[in-house]
């Protein structure tokens, strides 16, 4: 019963602005949870893997299995993203990953020409990396994110085979 008292004390103005802010606070925090994470590290590649990975950003598709293409900050032509939660991420240009040396045989499929390596993520997710190719390309899928975790691999293979070519 004190708590009711104290809140009809409040001037009429705090009473009445109170339950909006309360609202509008909770949207923002909603959408910012939506968005997925805004911030991606974008890779710093060496020269020529550089220009790999601008080609494939221009040849990027806009939509990955009905998600829109929405990449992350900071802009760069190395990071690309689709969706908003969970999003799927694209990173081009960066060091081989150390999964890759375990037995890169190991967990590797092959979809549409492309050969991947894959790892697991610590939030369930799944990180592949292109192997054989003269720059790196990993593709983080977010647990979730899709019926089949390597679903989105297939929208992406024909743009990394027109931009970053076989070779080591």
């Amino acid at each position: 019963m004190a708590s009711t008292s104290r809140l009809t004390t409040l001037p009429a103005p705090v009473r009445w602005l109170t339950p909006p802010v309360v609202l509008l606070g909770g949207i923002v925090l909603l959408t910012a949870a939506w968005s997925g994470p805004a911030n991606v590290t974008p890779p710093t590649p060496r020269a020529e893997a550089a220009r790999y990975c601008e080609a494939l950003d221009k040849a990027l598709p806009a939509t990955v299995l009905g998600h829109p293409r929405q990449d992350p900050s900071p802009a760069s032509p190395y990071t690309a993203a689709w969706g908003s939660s969970p999003r799927t991420v694209l990173r081009c240009g960066l060091e081989r990953p150390g999964y890759l040396d375990d037995d890169p045989l190991k967990n590797s499929p092959e979809v549409n020409d492309v050969q991947w390596g894959m790892s697991g993520s610590d939030d369930g997710g799944y990180r592949f990396v292109t192997t054989l190719r003269k720059a790196y390309v990993e593709v983080y899928v977010p647990k979730g994110a899709y019926p089949n975790y390597a679903d989105p691999l297939s929208s992406l293979t024909d743009a990394i085979k027109a931009t970053v070519p076989d070779g080591l």
